[in-house]
């Protein structure tokens, strides 16, 4: 049974803000009964971005939904400077936290003398090594959404009328190597002859210098943008082309420019790494198994404004290796290379 013990001083001179409850959960697994009944669960975000950044708000929604179910006590830092964040881990496991998640791609080594430093205290991060038994309390996660990015691709590849995909990503590492990897193979299933122009920005939100990455890509010829980073829908809207976007959707706000996304749902992997802290059992383990189709982990957006427009025999083969990923008789390649253009 773990008590929430309140926040540290420092942590309150932080400023460090209190999760509100306006987000629900979307495919959340749920917690039994008997765990939700136990007391709330101390746990702490910390994040390198805002909240509303793309990746980190799957995070802070999961943690949100299960502090709105009465399950955890939910904290956060945003806007984490990676020189900051050791200091901000100790922080919360000095202040009572029982479970810190976040992303410890640029500290991996700092991050990991804290995590020896605190054994009773769980670590759910970001990273793009595997567990080691030497960190017993910390687990490892990434986005495998490759599932979701190949589908999008097929309906990319279906909607280009010229066959030139311009693709703007923050930085050529695994984590989006992989799901542009994944999107470039999709778009071949209906697109054999498409041309690919990618770009790196070398940041996790700067969407003015990607918006002006796409713009360039248009002026090139490019008819559908890979939207990895924020900005490049903006570009897209701007200049009448298609754009498909990555890890949450935001039709809503470009209703006539994004046709297809793929979606992250955090709340396996969040949940189930809540579960093994109330039971005990949390170790070191590789969640990123959490963000496959199959386990409920990511999807792709309903086409909302698009539905009927993009064309039937894309849908069809959409809607066939759909239930082969989920039946496990069709997989996704996991590429880390650098994605090439050409």
């Amino acid at each position: 049974m773990f008590h929430h013990k309140g926040t540290s001083a420092a942590l309150s001179r932080r400023k460090v803000l209190k999760a509100g409850g306006a987000l629900t959960a979307t495919g959340l697994i749920g917690l039994p009964a008997r765990l939700l009944a136990a007391d709330p669960v101390s746990v702490a975000g910390i994040y390198t971005v805002p909240v509303e950044q793309q990746w980190v708000s799957r995070i802070h929604k999961a943690a949100t939904a299960q502090q709105d179910a009465g399950a955890v006590t939910y904290t956060y830092s945003e806007n984490t400077a990676n020189t900051d964040y050791a200091r901000v881990m100790r922080e919360y496991a000095e202040g009572g936290a029982k479970l810190i998640v976040g992303e410890i791609f640029g500290v991996e080594d700092e991050a990991r003398e804290v995590v020896g430093d605190y054994p009773e205290v769980a670590f759910l991060m970001g990273s793009s090594f595997m567990p080691d038994p030497a960190y017993p309390n910390l687990a490892v996660f990434d986005n495998y959404i490759q599932d979701a990015s190949y589908l999008s691709g097929i309906i990319a590849g279906a909607m280009s009328q010229s066959g030139n995909i311009g693709m703007v990503g923050g930085f050529p590492i695994p984590e989006v190597n992989r799901l542009m990897n994944a999107f470039m193979a999709g778009v071949r299933e209906t697109r054999a002859d498409a041309k690919f122009q990618i770009s790196f920005i070398g940041s996790w939100f700067d969407p003015p210098k990607a918006k002006e990455t796409a713009f360039a890509m248009i002026d090139a010829g490019a008819d559908v943008m890979y939207a990895e980073r924020f900005g490049v829908s903006d570009a897209a809207q701007e200049r009448g082309v298609l754009a498909v976007g990555n890890v949450i959707d935001t039709q809503a706000d470009y209703p006539g420019t994004v046709v297809a996304s793929a979606l992250w749902h955090f709340e396996p992997t969040f949940d189930a790494a809540l579960a093994r802290v109330i039971d005990g059992s949390f170790a070191a383990d590789n969640y990123g198994v959490y963000s496959q189709m199959k386990e409920g982990g990511c999807s792709l957006a309903p086409l909302g404004t698009f539905e009927g427009k993009v064309p039937e025999a894309a849908m069809a083969l959409v809607a066939e290796r759909e239930a082969a990923i989920k039946d496990g008789s069709f997989t996704v390649a996991i590429d880390d290379n650098e994605p090439t253009a050409g």
